[in-house]
């Protein structure tokens, strides 16, 4: 072969492997930018997906942490999702609508999945009973329902406390109004000439009406702590409390009542001097009112490791075991006809519990009926000074 056939070949060869090369490269780029189009759609799936389980993660933080129980349930009435106050409401997560108690339950949702309306009930379980606000609403298009409960005992208590109080209340007044108006109208119709009866009445005229201030003066002051206590003051109990005994005497000797203390020196508590002074007062004027003719009260003060501890013991007609959880609450007596008796306007007890809250601290009773009564309350003690 001769020289220029020879470098025609090579040519060629070369040639071709140029284009080969060339080939492979561009097949190469196709191969690489196809990769990398698969990749940034996997990616972007993943970022997808990364970014749903976040929301999904976040949902359900969310909807665990609220109070309200939250059930979503599907076309065929099969749970889908339940948060977990839902579970510790109902002491668990039914499978089915059909498998909701109480009943009122299923109703609500079968109301809202038939009508498309928002169902509303409200249903009764559990011993001791407690109240659950149920909320049922079509959620889609599709028939899936969504059913919320939440827990409204409390609300329902405090509702009935405010009727019970407002019915209480006019009781307590209307008696001392209509032994008043009975006084004035018999003294007006003539024993006002009568010297005797005139006295006899005027002085029934000044007990109702005293009894009617002291209701109306407990009444402002529960109000009052209703909102809390002013917690400005460095108070010492034991001067405060020798302050009352000392306040007390008259009464209790009228009475023939024995009332001592024993007040060690105690640390300061930290709040209002004049809501503590009116605690301390109510539990003494309690203990005196029910102490017979010949008993005693004995007051102490005493300071333990962080609290200061009142005690105020009586030797009087004692409290039925049954009664204790109540004799806190507003206007309620053991004995109605006693408390008359006594003058007591039924909220002594109450004013004293929210002192106590207020400031921090806890009161307890022990009693035995016919043996008498010991109040104690527990104060926390005043910061050191820095």
């Amino acid at each position: 072969m001769g020289e220029g056939a020879g470098l025609l070949v090579l040519g060629v060869l070369v040639g071709a492997l140029v284009v080969w090369v060339l080939d492979r490269r561009r097949v190469r780029r196709r191969v690489a930018d196809a990769q990398g189009r698969v990749d940034q759609a996997t990616a972007g799936r993943r970022e997808v997906e990364r970014e749903s389980a976040r929301r999904d993660r976040a949902q359900d933080r969310i909807l665990g942490a609220m109070e309200e129980g939250v059930l979503l349930l599907d076309p065929s009435g099969t749970r889908v999702y339940a948060n977990p106050a839902f579970s510790e409401l109902l002491g668990g997560a039914p499978d089915r609508a059909t498998a909701l108690h109480p009943l009122g339950l299923q109703r609500a949702v079968e109301t809202a999945k038939s009508s498309g309306t928002v169902s509303r009930t409200e249903v009764e379980l559990g011993t001791p009973s407690r109240w659950l606000r149920a909320t049922a609403l079509p959620v889609g298009a599709d028939g899936a329902t969504l059913l919320v409960i939440r827990d409204v005992t409390q609300a329902r208590r405090l509702t009935g406390a405010r009727r019970d109080f407002v019915a209480n209340a006019s009781h307590e007044l209307k008696t001392p109004v209509a032994s008043i108006r009975a006084a004035a109208e018999t003294l007006r119709d003539g024993a006002i000439d009568d010297p005797p009866a005139a006295r006899r009445f005027t002085e029934q005229l000044e007990r109702e009406a005293v009894r009617m201030s002291r209701i109306v003066a407990d009444l402002l002051d529960l109000s009052r702590l209703e909102s809390g206590s002013e917690m400005d003051d460095q108070v010492r109990l034991d001067t405060l409390a020798a302050d009352e005994v000392e306040r007390m005497g008259d009464a209790a000797a009228h009475r023939g009542v024995s009332i001592a203390i024993d007040a060690a020196s105690v640390p300061a508590v930290r709040g209002s001097s004049r809501d503590l002074s009116l605690m301390v007062r109510n539990l003494i004027d309690n203990a005196v009112r029910y102490t017979g003719d010949g008993g005693s009260v004995d007051v102490s003060v005493r300071a333990e490791p962080g609290v200061v501890v009142v005690r105020v013991a009586d030797t009087g007609i004692g409290i039925p075991q049954r009664e204790l959880p109540r004799i806190f609450e507003r206007f309620y007596r053991v004995d109605r006809a006693r408390s008359r008796e006594t003058g007591g306007t039924g909220l002594g007890l109450s004013i004293v519990r929210h002192v106590t809250e207020n400031h921090g601290g806890e009161v307890t009773v022990e009693s035995e009926l016919g043996q008498g009564t010991v109040f104690e309350v527990r104060l926390p003690t005043a910061p050191a000074a820095p």
